[in-house]
């Protein structure tokens, strides 16, 4: 995921995979929507997944939560990532992003997220 970042002109300054969902720290030029980033980050390594890696029934859920971080939230959000094994054995990654977006007042239908 770091060589695609690279190619988009963005850094990838963390990643920890877990079983459900992978975290991602990337700083991204200016111009690049999101969406367009992930989208391209999600395709090209689904394609890296099926032909190099041979998991060809791999496939990324539909959607996907993106969240943009301040440059001095940074160092918290590096140890947060770096940390998700241990963190995930006190709460599910299903419970720590409903109780993320309900912090944040987002509101949320749970019968779509996840699909």
């Amino acid at each position: 995921m770091g060589g695609i970042v690279r190619e988009l002109g963005g850094l990838l300054r963390a990643a920890n995979a877990r079983p459900a969902h992978v975290h991602l720290l990337c700083s991204m030029p200016p111009a690049m929507a999101t969406a367009d980033a992930l989208r391209l980050v999600k395709t090209n390594s689904s394609r890296w997944l099926h032909r190099s890696r041979g998991f060809p029934g791999f496939d990324w859920q539909t959607g996907y939560g993106a969240f943009r971080v301040s440059h001095s939230l940074a160092p918290s959000v590096l140890r947060y990532i770096g940390n998700q094994e241990k963190h995930h054995r006190r709460v599910t990654f299903q419970e720590e992003l409903i109780a993320f977006l309900k912090k944040n007042g987002i509101t949320c239908d749970e019968r779509y997220i996840w699909v």
